[in-house]
């Protein structure tokens, strides 16, 4: 199953260094047309960006942000589910446009070219420009390579995951929300087997999953059994997440769904699309990852079903306790091509342009769309109407993953009125803070990680894979993390190792 699982990665990556030089044709092509010549030409900016929603942003509003900061823009939006893949083919095919998007999970990747100069070093310019110079310094601190800053985070709470579960099928089988372990398992197996939908027919799953061992279902329920987040830092030595009592718990707990049924077979080749399909149709129960998609999800599910009805939890009690694993505060950043960006004075416009789209009315509008249209304005604070949210979605939303350092930025309005899931998803994120597993390697170095972790963590997700659907045994599985040890992994637990030393030694 696995060799056909990888085949099918190397024909979809070869596939994409034919398409991307079409892609980024296309994005071109669909830029809006031209404005007439009013003397110097409008610089253009081509922007590779991730997108989390179905449709593209609004280009009326697309337009107006072009308007306001006297540029063109050609934005590549990447389906999300691909984002990491493509942006790959572009980086070794060295076909990057000016400004590229890379995901926290994926920086490491790109490490190597951001040493081997193939990138701006941003740091000595953003003292120049009025809402740059107000990054966060610890922020930036975290992003930084060799001690010098690359990229313009996009900002994120600590910890948005938790559960999404339809609260009509709790209600119909006269459940609570479960509080513990044991008690989402049942939950989940009530969902598979009792009928919660009320049609007579065995047909739903509990919970749904997708071939993402990070952003899927798998790295925060390790959380809830006690997994470190990527790496346990126990009397000065580093031990990888995988080689953990609680990590081969996990993997436990996740075989026993799989055999009984209870999660979607096919999990390990499923993309996120299919995922959220099978929830908002109701094939699934539980959908575990990111709280904020609540309210998309909910507003597709009633437009399937008018009776489905969603909710949150973010509090799950294992082993230890309450435990969610935290990404940095930023969950990517952009970074600057050398090669698409051949002088100072033009990478000076690209900054100038992030740093415009800072300013009240540019941040405002990517943020919340137009007033009347989208939103409303009252008191100076911003009300977000029940009936425009699916607008927001098609409109709006996407234009998130180009904002900068949102949560921060004072001028963005505050919300008086929002959807009632969006909020508790905010509220419940906040309350996440307290109980958050950070990564102890977050501010250490390892040239090993960065050089080989691509082709190690195939040999762990692979492991991992084949260890749920039943194709290995807990021997073989530690065979597999002994082969990752002697491949290069035994190198990089060292020199984390080592880092922390001259950490503390430092601090001292």
């Amino acid at each position: 199953m696995f060799g056909r699982l990888v085949r099918g990665k190397v024909i979809r990556y070869c596939c994409l260094l034919v398409l991307l030089p079409a892609i980024w044709l296309s994005a071109c092509s669909d830029a809006n047309p031209a404005r007439p010549e009013t003397g110097e030409a409008l610089p253009l900016i081509s922007i590779l960006a991730p997108l989390h929603f179905p449709s593209q942003p609004s280009k009326e509003i697309v337009n107006e942000i072009e308007q306001l900061t006297g540029v063109k823009l050609a934005i590549t939006w990447v389906p999300e589910g691909v984002y990491t893949d493509k942006m790959n083919t572009a980086l070794t095919t060295n076909s990057l446009g000016k400004v590229t998007f890379v995901k926290f999970t994926d920086y490491n990747l790109v490490k190597n070219a951001v040493r081997s100069d193939a990138f701006w070093e941003i740091g000595p310019y953003l003292a120049e420009f009025p809402n740059l110079k107000q990054l966060d310094p610890a922020i930036l601190g975290q992003t930084a390579v060799d001690g010098k800053i690359y990229g313009l985070y996009t900002e994120r709470p600590s910890s948005r995951q938790g559960i999404i579960i339809r609260q009509d099928w709790l209600d119909r089988l006269q459940l609570d929300k479960p509080q513990t372990l044991d008690e989402l398992y049942e939950v989940m197996k009530q969902f598979t087997y009792n009928d919660p939908d009320g049609n007579g027919k065995q047909d739903t799953i509990g919970l749904v999953d997708r071939n993402d061992l990070v952003y899927g279902v798998f790295k925060t329920l390790s959380s809830y059994f006690g997994t470190p987040n990527n790496w346990k830092l126990e009397n000065g030595q580093f031990i990888p997440e995988f080689a953990t009592p609680e990590y081969m718990d996990t993997m436990n707990f996740m075989h026993k769904l799989y055999v009984e049924k209870i999660i979607n077979q096919d999990f390990a080749l499923t993309s996120k699309e299919v995922q959220r399909d099978k929830f908002i149709r109701g094939t699934a129960g539980i959908f575990i990852g990111s709280m904020t998609d609540v309210q998309r999800l909910s507003i597709e599910a009633q437009a399937i079903n008018p009776e489905a009805e969603l909710t949150l939890i973010n509090r799950i009690k294992g082993p230890d306790g309450y435990r969610v694993w935290s990404i940095p505060n930023y969950n990517g950043l952009y970074l600057f091509s050398k090669k698409a960006i051949a002088t100072e004075d033009e990478l000076k416009e690209v900054l100038r342009f992030f740093d415009r789209s800072m300013d009240k009315d540019v941040a405002n509008l990517m943020m919340y769309g137009i007033e009347g249209r989208h939103y409303k304005l009252e008191n100076g604070k911003v009300i977000l109407p029940e009936e425009t949210s699916q607008l927001r979605v098609n409109e709006v939303n996407p234009l998130y993953s180009l904002m900068i350092a949102d949560i921060s930025n004072k001028n963005v309005l505050e919300v008086a009125q929002k959807e009632q899931l969006t909020a508790l998803a905010e509220q419940l994120s906040r309350d996440n803070e307290q109980f958050v597993v950070d990564d102890p390697t977050l501010t250490l170095s390892s040239p090993a990680y960065d050089e080989k972790n691509v082709e190690l963590s195939t040999i762990i997700t692979d492991a991992t894979y084949n260890y749920i659907i039943g194709n290995m045994n807990a021997a073989e599985f530690n065979a597999e993390v002994e082969k990752w040890k002697s491949s290069g992994g035994s190198l990089i637990m060292e020199e984390y190792a080592e880092a922390q030393a001259r950490a503390a030694a430092s601090s001292k």
